[in-house]
């Protein structure tokens, strides 16, 4: 990997490492409160609800932007963090590989994720399949909104250094998946996108 990329990844594992010990205080925090006064106001259930999502968000952010070591994840573990990360949100996300997947692909499916919420601001249905030699994250939904510039920033070989925060994703996949010695392909249709790694 790059220096350049390195030196992101290990600050990305960083800040989620460090951010994810005090959320997780702060939820042992509100179950010990629960169990002293089970019958506290929907104040409560805000607070609990917030923790959870945050905790969920850093972890995909720690795979998504974070070092990717030479281990495999399973599917059990994979679905857990989505079904934490999306569930009850704008998005329904299925996972079908069924086998371990190593680190690194699932980090690139993860931004290719990020970058299908950006294409679908009404929500929708991603799917992610592997066809024996690529990941295949398919997002359908009735309307989409497609920044041509964005999105051709995944298969472009020029690096793009005028992207916005919400959009870093769309300059780290393609250079990860350079690294990776992956090839990324991008098809748009009318109500359906598909980013193959």
């Amino acid at each position: 990997m790059g220096h350049d990329l390195n030196y992101a990844a290990l600050i990305g594992s960083r800040i989620c490492h460090d951010l994810i010990s005090p959320i997780g205080a702060i939820n042992n925090g509100l179950e010990l409160i629960e169990m002293s006064a089970p019958s506290l106001g929907p104040e409560m259930a805000l607070i609990s609800d917030s923790v959870a999502s945050a905790s969920a968000r850093i972890r995909f952010f720690r795979i998504a932007f974070g070092a990717a070591a030479d281990q495999m994840i399973g599917a059990q573990e994979v679905t857990s963090l989505l079904k934490d990360s999306y569930d009850g949100g704008r998005f329904m996300v299925t996972w079908h590989p069924s086998e371990p997947q190593q680190r690194s692909v699932i980090r690139m499916t993860f931004l290719a994720l990020m970058c299908m919420e950006t294409a679908m601001p009404y929500g929708g249905r991603i799917e992610v399949s592997h066809n024996g030699t690529r990941m295949i994250v398919s997002g359908i939904a009735d309307k989409l909104k497609i920044e041509d510039g964005l999105w051709s920033t995944l298969t472009s070989v020029e690096k793009q250094d005028d992207l916005r925060p919400a959009h870093v994703q769309f300059g780290l996949l393609p250079l990860i998946a350079q690294d990776e010695g992956c090839d990324l392909s991008v098809d748009i249709a009318e109500q359906e996108i598909t980013i193959r790694i």
